[in-house]
């Protein structure tokens, strides 16, 4: 009889101790998920903190817009020392300079498109800046060369050739 009661009882502890490990690997998986839950950032949080590291949006685009507004101011201002604007009629205008001496070639000091490229083409007559009009070489100087830069050697024939009729017309005044 003991022995009988012996051996249940052995295998009634084997048997909860297999229950009782099981439920501790259960329950170790639900702890870490929801350990990892609660770590993770709701919505909010997450803006929250973009506007602390990043700052507000709001104030971003404002300050780029004030940026982007002097930039063009200080583009504006230097269209009077250009010596030709080419133009594509409606929609291009790009304001080169171009000293011999000082530069290795024409440079950019302005450029729009639309309503900028109308505000150079109006400072530009205002200061007696000769326009000449040359679609193709104003969309490439437009797409190819950043204000500030000098123009490309691929475009140096064609803005001699603008340069060079520019300054004829200089000269006959």
């Amino acid at each position: 009889v003991l022995l009988l009661v012996g051996q249940l009882l052995y295998q009634m502890a084997w048997r909860v101790g297999l229950a009782m490990l099981v439920l501790a690997v259960l329950d170790y998986g639900f702890q870490r998920w929801e350990y990892e839950k609660s770590l993770r950032m709701t919505k909010e949080e997450v803006k929250q903190e973009m506007k602390q590291t990043e700052g507000d949006p709001q104030v971003k685009s404002r300050i780029r817009a004030r940026q982007q507004a002097l930039a063009r101011r200080r583009m504006m201002q230097a269209v009077p020392k250009a010596d030709v604007v080419v133009t594509n009629p409606t929609h291009y205008a790009v304001a080169l300079q171009y000293d011999a001496q000082t530069m290795a070639a024409p440079t950019v000091v302005a450029k729009g498109m639309n309503l900028v490229a109308l505000r150079i083409r109006e400072v530009a007559q205002q200061h007696g800046v000769p326009i000449v009009s040359n679609p193709p070489l104003a969309q490439s100087l437009y797409r190819t060369v950043e204000v500030g830069q000098q123009i490309p050697p691929a475009l140096y024939q064609a803005v001699a050739e603008v340069l060079a009729y520019v300054y004829q017309l200089r000269q006959r005044r």
